[in-house]
This record gives structure tokens, C-alpha cells and sequence, in this order.
């Protein structure tokens, strides 16, 4: 197991004073390993973002610690901040790209600042804009770009000085559907192929599911739980986390008239197989119909996580439950109070 590249210890963030004081971050310990995909999602107003500047000490916190790569960010001067703030890449909603530059002279800003020679700059531009794929688009200014290419001009430039780390805070928001997967699959392979430690910043459970290994959630300043992706779809132990797993929950209608002649019962599933073959294998060896009231499943690295309703006939329930839990990889139990 990789070694923890940032820690993040009892960290507090509270901004205004007296009865206006806003309680952004309370208390939350988070721990990223080198070489991860990490992520940290929430609602609105959940303190993600906060979290996130408080890595690279945009947001100086209120208490606690924050150590990256080793060094305690607190305790450091000016100057050295400046430097380790070269090794925190981040990339923003809104690109913020200068309009005024190239695609290429954009890459070469953060090395002009670092005082690179312009030669030097300008080969290292190039490289990267073979990286995120835009090789032909050197000469573009931002206005004639898609937001997908402003992105990945954005990711290009982040990648100029060399970083470790690189911070997400909402990087594909902003985007289509289609855009974001080219853009969640960019980071993927940047973080795959340079080894760099990712840190998505998102209120989407689907950009977490696409790339992220582990997820910390978010409520209202509090950490409300953290775990493998795996984990948290099989089996959301938070309010928070539920609401993020299951938005949509079932319809009140459909669950009423199904409890007035079935029994109901939630079925986890936590990495085995697709579960089709849990409904027809039901009704072939037992004999018993379920009626799916709703679903939220997800397919993760071609395993299923997520759980499903199912109404059973008040005659064979018991048995289907007892198929049920001798299946591997899945949980089951009864759901008896839609009424109350």
C-alpha cells in the first residue's frame, strides 16, 4: 500500500465572525496516497471546495494540519510555499486560460514565471500538447476553442511545472456529457502514465464511479464517511452517503401498491456478477416471480455494486430469501415498514 502523499488532520475552516461565522469545514481527517485517483464529493455548500484550496493553502485553515509530500504547509515561509505550490497542480470549472495567448503560450506561461529560457518552454508545450491530444491546436487562442479543448489546454499547462499532485475542483462541470468522459479519461491516463496522485473535486457520484479508487463524502463541513468506491456503492453507511448512491430512490406509488401483496426486500449487490441472472435463476430453481420495484446499479470494472428492490408473493418469500443469501457476493434483507 502506497504511503499517504497528503494528510489532512483534524482540519478546521470557519470564515466571518459571531453570529455570521460560517462553519465551512469541521474537524475532517483525510488521508491520499501517492499515486491515486482520489475523490471528495458532497452537495452544494458540503465544504469540497474549501477542502480543496485548504491542500494548497488558497484557504489558510482554522485548525488542524495539512501536510504534503512530507512537509507541514503551515509551518512554511512565503518563499517555500511558492515552491512546494509548484509541485500542487489545479485545474478549475472555468479553465482560466489567458484569452490574450495561444494554446502553446498558455502552456508556457507557468515555465516563464519559473524562469525557464523561452526555448526550453516552448518544447515543453509541445510535449505536453501531444499529451492531452491537441498537437495541431498550438497556434488557437481560447476563443476558438471547444470548452473540452480549453480543458484540456488547462490540464496541459498544470502539467508544465512537473506536479505531484494535481487537484480537480470540478474540472468537468462545465462540460457535456460526452466531453466529460474524454476529459475523466485524460486525467486517468495522465495519472496513470506520469504517476501523478489525483484529487477530483465533484458533486456527481458519476465522475467519482468512472476514475476514482477511493471517495470521501462530504456533509455540511463534516466528513460523513470515506472508503473504496466498491464500498461506498455496495453499502453506504451515511445518510449523505445514501442520498448520493440512491438520488432518485423509488416511487412512493410503486412501493405502496407492492407492500399491500408482497413482501419487500432490498438486495445488495457487492462486486459479484450482473444481477439478471439473480431474477431468472429465482424463478427456475424456485419457482418464485420477484417483481423488480427499482434498481440503482452500477457495472465497476465489469463487477455490480448497488442494491435492488424486489417484491416477492407473500408464499415462497422465505425460500427466495434463503436462495438469496447463499448467493455470493450479495446481501439481502426485508424491508417491512413502507407503510409507516
Amino acid at each position: 500500500m502506497a504511503e499517504p502523499i497528503i494528510q489532512l488532520k483534524h482540519l478546521t475552516k470557519r470564515f466571518g465572525g459571531g453570529e455570521n461565522e460560517v462553519h465551512a469545514l469541521e474537524d475532517v481527517s483525510i488521508e491520499v496516497r501517492a499515486g491515486e485517483i482520489f475523490g471528495v464529493i458532497g452537495l452544494s455548500g458540503a465544504g469540497k471546495s474549501t477542502l480543496v484550496r485548504c491542500i494548497n493553502l488558497l484557504e489558510r485553515p482554522t485548525a488542524g494540519e495539512v501536510i504534503v509530500d512530507g512537509r507541514d504547509m503551515l509551518r512554511l515561509t512565503e518563499k517555500e510555499l511558492r515552491k512546494v505550490r509548484q509541485s500542487i497542480g489545479m485545474i478549475f470549472q472555468s479553465f482560466n486560460l489567458l484569452m490574450q495567448r495561444t494554446a502553446l503560450d498558455n502552456i508556457c506561461f507557468p515555465l516563464e514565471l519559473a524562469g525557464a529560457p523561452r526555448r526550453e518552454a516552448v518544447r515543453r508545450a509541445e510535449e505536453l500538447l501531444e499529451i492531452v491530444d491537441l498537437a495541431g491546436r498550438a497556434g488557437a487562442y481560447p476563443a476558438q476553442l471547444s470548452g473540452g479543448q480549453k480543458q484540456r489546454v488547462a490540464i496541459a499547462r498544470t502539467l508544465a511545472t512537473n506536479p505531484k499532485v494535481l487537484l480537480c475542483d470540478e474540472a468537468t462541470s462545465a462540460l457535456d456529457p460526452k466531453t466529460t468522459r474524454d476529459i475523466l479519461r485524460l486525467i486517468q491516463d495522465i495519472n496513470k502514465r506520469l504517476g501523478i496522485t489525483v484529487v477530483v473535486i465533484t458533486h456527481e457520484m458519476k465522475v467519482i464511479e468512472e476514475i476514482c479508487a477511493r471517495v470521501a463524502i462530504l456533509d455540511h463541513g463534516h466528513l460523513a464517511e470515506t472508503g473504496t468506491v466498491e464500498e461506498i456503492f455496495a453499502s453506504p453507511r451515511s445518510e449523505a452517503g445514501r442520498r448520493l448512491v440512491y438520488p432518485d430512490g423509488v416511487p412512493a406509488e410503486v412501493l405502496y401498491s407492492a407492500a399491500d401483496r408482497d413482501r419487500v426486500i432490498r438486495v445488495a449487490f457487492n462486486g459479484g456478477t450482473s444481477y439478471q441472472p439473480l431474477i431468472a435463476t429465482l424463478a427456475i430453481d424456485c419457482g418464485v416471480k420477484a417483481n423488480i420495484l427499482g434498481a440503482d446499479t452500477r457495472n465497476i470494472d465489469g463487477r455490480a455494486f448497488g442494491t435492488m428492490l424486489l417484491g416477492l408473493p407473500r408464499e415462497g418469500a422465505d425460500k427466495a430469501m434463503t436462495y438469496i443469501r447463499s448467493q455470493k457476493d450479495i446481501t439481502v434483507e426485508e424491508v417491512p415498514d413502507y407503510h409507516g
